[in-house]
Formats: C-alpha cells, structure tokens, sequence
C-alpha cells in the first residue's frame, strides 16, 4: 500500500469489501470488513511515514529520475543519477519551516493549520508530533548554539526555545504596534536574526487568527547582543522566504505579494548586506515566469556554490516544485513536484540531502551539493 493512500480511500475499499482496492479479496479469508479496515489502517501509517514512493506511480523510479531536470549544462554536476525523489511523509495539511538540526540528526517542521510541529529522526525514519500547540508555526531554524527559532503565525510573534526548556519572545510589536504574522527567519554568525513579516497567518483563521495587520509588510532584524529590533526594509509587497549567500554578503528576500496585490511582481529580490546589519541596493534577482506561466517561489536556501533553490508553485505540472539559480540569475534546474512546494532546506550528515516541505507531504532528494549554512 503507498503513501498516496488517503485514509478516506481505505474506508471506502473496506466498505466496499475491498472490491476497489486493488487486492483479491481471497487473500484476507480470515478477516472480516473489521479486521480489513484495521490492518488497512495499519499499513496506511507505515506507509504514511516511511513511505519511499514519490507520488508518482505505485512502483520504483527508473534512473535516472525524469523530474530532476537540468534546464542548462551547469546543473548537471548537482544530478546523482541513481537517486529518487522520495516521499518520506504525508498526511500534513500545510507543511512549512523545515529545518535540519544536525546534532540530534532529525528534521523539523511546521504543519501550520493543524498547529503543530513534526520531527523525523534520521536514524529510522520515525515521525512523531514535536510541539502542539505551536502558535500556528511556519518557518523555523537553529543558531549557532542549536536553539529553535520560529515564525509563530497564531502569536504574532518570533520565539526561541531555550536550552533549559523555556521559550522566551525575541519579538512580538514593532514601535509598539503588533507585527502581522511573523513568517520566515534566518541567523547570521554575527547573532544577528532575520525575519519576514508578510501578514499571511492573519489574514485567515485557516492559519492563524484572522485580524487586522497593524503595520507594513517588512523585514527585521534582531541583534544578536542587545535584543533590539530595527526593520531592515519595508520596500516589498510581502517579503516571504529569505537566504543569504554563501558569504553572507548578500540577502536574498522572495516577494509574495501577488497573492494580495495586483501589482505586485513574483520575483526575488537580492541585497547587499552592509557590515552584517543592514542591507542596500535591492534588485530584482529572477523573476519566476517560466514558459509564459508565472508561479511563485515561497522558501529559499543556498547552498555552497551560491546557487538559490526555490521552492516553487502555483502553476501546476511542469513547474511546481524546487527551481535552480545560479548566482548570476539564470534558472539551470528543476525538481518537480507532485504538490505545491513551500519550504525547503539541506539536511543529512554531509548536508547533501534536500528536504522539501510541499503542502500535504515531506520529500527528499540527494544533490551532488552541500547547503551553504547550519540549515
């Protein structure tokens, strides 16, 4: 039984008797419309957390796999071509934030409508609820001393777990008014935190607490030494995932605010990053049409060579997924998707592995690269 197997799908095969559900019903003499659905139900949760199938059809993927595609010869040193895309996880409802940590060697991330946060160890692919409630998190990383950071879209508000347990609010108002919904966040080796403010977990109680944004779309940051919090630009409709380079000399900040207004480009933007604190010059880095068709990009990492992979979507077939960028601004890759992609960062213990949190499931991919940062 797959992965792709909805719950709702395996009751109705047991209601049916199993007529539909793609077994001979002589294989189960023994057991009666009860005792199908149990072990039905059984098997739908191995599969939904360990699962290996990508979405794509019930059997294995022929290498090399057809939806790693390289756009320009310049990504064909990042294909492995004896690797699948994998479907590790579904069942979510909005999967958001993935992070790596790298010494407890599992992946977190939040599931935003359901209010919680999952983990997945490495070491056995086991899948368990990490937080609930989580405040209605969306993205979340690690600083240079292995904390949590999350965007908390519920709370308004930027937390980060602490050593001993306790949870301690880096930010929730700016010049006293309450931030929009804190959306996604990075960290600087200077200490310094970086976070997004677009609005999204207010707009709706789907993901939040549907009520009034107070202040305009911006981007913050939060020294590291002082806690004081200064507002790093506000020249974007509604500034959404964000990466540095590799060096961390410039700031990459992807622009949503299509979804809200109708003049808003889908692109992302890149800044030069001035002495660690502020940023300048903004321009366009790439737009996201591709072949007459505009999606969006959403989260964003680098990795070590300065290439930007953006989780994409919105368009359909074809283009929703992960899209490739060389430093220079040229689209050199795809990674195709099955569902809407959100989020995604590098993992496993060479940080070779792409983890993609793309709406209802987890996926993961080896890439002859390395992220550029801690996650």
């Amino acid at each position: 039984m797959t992965a792709s197997k909805t719950m709702t799908e395996l009751r109705r095969q047991a209601d049916d008797g199993g007529a539909n559900s793609g077994h001979d019903s002589n294989i189960f003499p023994h057991m009666g419309r009860r005792g199908f659905l149990a072990g039905a139900l059984a098997s739908a949760m191995t599969a939904r957390a360990l699962g290996g199938d990508s979405g794509r059809g019930t059997g294995p993927t022929r290498y090399p796999d057809p939806d790693i595609i390289a756009l320009d010869k310049r990504f064909e040193k990042y294909k492995i071509g004896n690797t699948p895309i994998q479907r590790l996880y579904t069942g979510l409802l909005w999967a958001e934030g993935p992070a790596w940590n790298g010494v407890g060697r599992y992946l977190l991330w939040s599931d935003i409508p359901n209010d919680i946060q999952m983990r997945r160890l490495e070491e056995d692919g086991h899948v368990s609820v990490f937080r609930n409630p989580s405040g209605n998190s969306n993205g979340n990383t690690f600083d240079f001393e292995g904390r949590q950071l999350s965007c908390e879209h519920g709370n308004r508000r930027v937390v980060r777990y602490e050593q001993n347990g306790t949870v301690s609010v880096l930010a929730d108002k700016w010049q006293g008014k309450p931030l929009n919904a804190p959306n996604d966040i990075v960290v600087h080796p200077d200490g310094g935190i970086w976070f997004t403010d677009p609005g999204y977990g207010s707009l709706m109680n789907y993901e939040g607490h549907k009520g009034e944004l107070h202040l305009k779309e911006a981007v913050y940051r939060i020294d590291g030494k002082t806690g004081k919090m200064e507002i790093a630009t506000d020249d974007m409709f509604k500034p959404n995932g964000l990466c540095f380079s590799p060096d961390y000399k410039k700031l990459y900040i992807v622009d949503t605010g299509a979804t809200h207004y109708e003049k808003a480009p889908r692109n992302i933007r890149v800044y030069d990053v001035i002495d660690g604190t502020k940023i300048a010059k903004g321009r366009e880095f790439v737009s996201m049409a591709l072949n007459g068709k505009a999606g969006l990009a959403d989260g964003i990492r680098a990795d070590v060579d300065g290439n930007i992979w953006a989780a994409s979507g919105w368009v359909g077939a074809g283009y929703d997924g992960v899209q490739i960028f060389e430093p220079g601004g040229d689209r050199i890759g795809q990674i195709l998707l099955p569902e809407i992609c959100a989020n995604l960062c590098f993992g496993g213990a060479k940080r070779n592995r792409l983890y993609m949190a793309a709406s209802q499931s987890i996926y993961a991919v080896y890439v002859e690269t390395q992220g550029a940062h801690i996650t």
